[in-house]
């Protein structure tokens, strides 16, 4: 499980809490935290600094360039941007936001030199289909691209139809954004009679849906240390086949391909 962070920053006078949430994930030893050179202007990106002082080395960070800065001089540029925000030397991944105009090769051309000189550590994408995966296989150094981010949660199933298949055959982790669609799971009937038999809330069932496949990494948003720890508690929930089934029938699987949707 990692941590996401959109909209982290934004309210100044939330920044002490959400630092203490960040840092409170930390303790428990959730290691990802996912940013954007996009969210807040880099303010998501300050306050992960301010989280991470004297910590750098305990977190695994994620951040993005936006497609607009993708170029290969843009990449580089972006990067030592985010870098400066974050106030590190280094970023773990590093993901194309979305696809925008400038060709995959020359993005990839950028993060390959930035793998290069050590400012970032790997480098993948985010809201991403098969038909671009592929793409950015076939370019050169394609292969080395370590992760997929996308929209996933039980509302939004229609990457399992073949996204998720792709990527367990390339091996190459899912990382699921907004896994509560945005906290609207969070009313489900089905989810609230399921927190009865496991004694935990419809959140965290939401989270140990995703959590079945080792391959997806939830990165739910939260600002607060107490549902920090109720996120993590969704790790020890053990769902069985007859949960899988309620589930299924009141969020049914894909049964044809669909675009692939986003936020």
């Amino acid at each position: 499980m990692g941590m996401g962070t959109w909209n982290i920053g934004n309210d100044l006078y939330s920044v002490d809490q959400e630092v203490a949430a960040i840092q409170r994930g930390l303790d428990l030893g959730i290691k990802i935290i996912d940013t954007a050179e996009m969210y807040g202007d880099g303010q998501s990106e300050r306050t992960i600094a301010k989280a991470l002082k004297n910590r750098r080395e305990e977190a695994y960070l994620v951040s993005k360039v936006l497609p607009n800065n993708a170029s290969y001089e843009g990449v580089l540029k972006a990067c030592d941007r985010s870098l400066k925000n974050l106030d590190t030397e280094y970023i773990d991944l590093y993901l194309l936001h979305w696809q925008g105009y400038y060709s995959f090769q020359e993005t990839i051309d950028g993060f390959e030199y930035l793998k290069n000189i050590g400012k970032i550590k790997a480098w993948g994408v985010s809201n991403m289909d098969v038909k671009e995966m592929n793409e950015i296989q076939n370019c050169e150094h394609g292969m080395h691209c370590q992760a997929n981010q996308v929209l996933y949660n039980l509302t939004r199933r229609g990457i399992e139809y073949d996204l998720i298949p792709w990527q367990h055959k390339s091996q190459m982790p899912v990382m699921a954004y907004s896994p509560m669609e945005q906290g609207r799971l969070l009313d489900s009937q089905v989810l609230k009679e399921l927190g009865k038999k496991h004694s935990a809330t419809a959140s965290q069932l939401a989270l140990a849906w995703i959590l079945r496949d080792s391959m997806i990494i939830p990165i739910p948003k939260t600002s607060s240390v107490k549902h920090m720890e109720e996120n993590f508690k969704a790790l020890e929930i053990k769902l069985d086949e007859e949960d899988f089934k309620k589930l299924d029938s009141a969020f049914p699987p894909p049964a044809f391909k669909t675009s692939l949707q986003t936020l």
